[in-house]
């Protein structure tokens, strides 16, 4: 079952048990896929549905910190219950360990040996751990390993 069938499916089940969180966020994921297919005249496969849901699971954590500084619980907890869903819909995230096993695997690959060749150590480490691992994380450990 692809990853499209799979969301449809969640959608179908979300509405028939009332789940309102999980039908919204089911919602806005497909919607996304649907934006980025009809922009760039595409169909996504799974890893472009995976890069679609990492994204929107990336705003909601940029999110977190300014409704945290304002107060606002409520939002809080529907803001991390969204982004339970989306983790559901994600691999299983790798570790520092392993990310730092990829990056210096890919620092060989490529050759890199300064700073100035961050976007190719960055542009393929992403390829390899798409919907695996953060772009923050990436980029903090390359930063350390080409330092």
């Amino acid at each position: 079952m692809s990853l499209k069938e799979r969301l449809a499916d969640d959608l179908k089940s979300a509405m028939k048990n009332k789940d309102v969180i999980r039908k919204n966020v089911v919602q806005l994921v497909r919607a996304g896929v649907l934006q980025v297919e009809k922009d760039n005249k595409v169909t996504l496969d799974d890893n472009g549905v995976l890069e679609v849901i990492a994204k929107q699971l990336k705003q909601r954590k940029d999110s977190l910190p300014d409704y945290e500084k304002s107060g606002r619980d409520d939002l809080i907890a529907g803001l991390k219950a969204e982004m339970d869903v989306l983790m559901e819909y994600l691999p299983k995230q790798m570790s520092e360990d392993e990310l730092a096993a990829v990056i210096r695997d890919t620092i060989a690959e490529v050759g890199a040996s300064s700073m100035k060749d961050m976007g190719k150590v960055m542009a393929a480490v992403k390829a390899k751990t798409v919907g695996r691992a953060d772009g923050r994380m990436i980029n903090e450990i390359a930063k350390g390993l080409l330092s």
